[in-house]
């Protein structure tokens, strides 16, 4: 992989992790689409993929470290009562939403690197994708009166966190996206699309970050061998930190756009586009 490769995949990584898109289906897809030869099973190719993460979950702390901030304070015990109270029940949720992804993904780890190789079956599980954010807006409308009562991510419950966490369980599989299947969750137990946003961008920084502790020293050992990347450690890091800045980026408009459409479908324009790219992605694998 060259060095021009690596920030274009960064840029598009960076720009796309937050979108309900999967980044990382389209880290896998666009390479073969753009006729780039990179071994993406090389035992590189998935850590650098992580390492652009890293820059995203950074992004993630600085737009939302207020968040954090008061998460922490209050689990020590800091602050007014009635907020600790509130703020331990989101900590609560956050870590009951991550562990899902955390058992399956260990479970089904080696399965799940043989999909990071296959831009076919990526392209095939974006056309999933854009189904999921499709019917989930659907679902969603037709059970607003059952679940109204939890409109707000302070009324969600321990069920509500670990059913979030079993749709961004399947973000393990490319071409899925992880802020898309869990907005879908969120909104299916009744969050507004805002909190629904919001508690989506919380999960990801724990799930992205211990992927990382587990692939970087993977990434450091292949680079360090005959056969590793050829893309060096600078021009690696330099990829991070430029889909960091983007991934900051698209947070602040994400966030913005999810508060102004809330009376609206607001996940159906990532819905066409993902049944649109990952179907000509897929005639194209198939059959240029």
């Amino acid at each position: 992989m060259t060095f021009v490769q690596s920030i274009f995949i960064a840029i598009f990584q960076g720009v796309t992790e937050l979108f309900p898109v999967s980044s990382l289906g389209h880290a896998v897809i666009l390479p073969a689409l753009l006729g780039w030869n990179i071994d993406q099973q090389s035992p590189a190719f998935l850590p650098f993929l992580v390492v652009l993460h890293v820059g995203t979950a950074t992004a993630l702390l600085v737009y939302f470290w207020r968040d954090w901030w008061s998460l922490l304070v209050s689990v020590l015990g800091r602050g007014a009562p009635a907020k600790v109270r509130e703020e331990r029940h989101l900590f609560a949720l956050l870590v009951l939403g991550t562990l899902p992804a955390v058992v399956l993904g260990f479970a089904f780890e080696k399965w799940l690197r043989h999909l990071f190789g296959s831009p076919v079956a990526a392209a095939f599980f974006l056309v999933i994708n854009g189904v999921v954010l499709f019917a989930g807006e659907r679902l969603r409308r037709r059970w607003t009166e059952v679940v109204s009562n939890r409109s707000e991510l302070a009324q969600a419950s321990w069920w509500d966190a670990l059913f979030v966490g079993l749709f961004q369980a399947t973000a393990l599989v490319p071409g899925i996206s992880r802020s898309g299947v869990t907005i879908v969750g969120g909104l299916l137990v009744g969050l507004r699309h805002e909190d629904a946003a919001r508690f989506s961008f919380l999960l990801a920084t724990p799930i992205i970050m211990g992927a990382a502790v587990l692939e970087i020293p993977k990434l450091l050992h292949a680079a360090a061998s005959p056969s590793g990347s050829a893309l060096g450690g600078s021009g690696l890091w330099i990829a991070g930190i430029v889909a960091g800045l983007t991934a900051y980026a698209s947070t602040a408009v994400l966030m913005r756009y999810f508060r102004s459409h809330e009376a609206r479908p607001a996940l159906d324009p990532f819905a066409y586009y993902c049944c649109l790219a990952g179907a000509l992605a897929l005639v194209y694998l198939r059959f240029a």
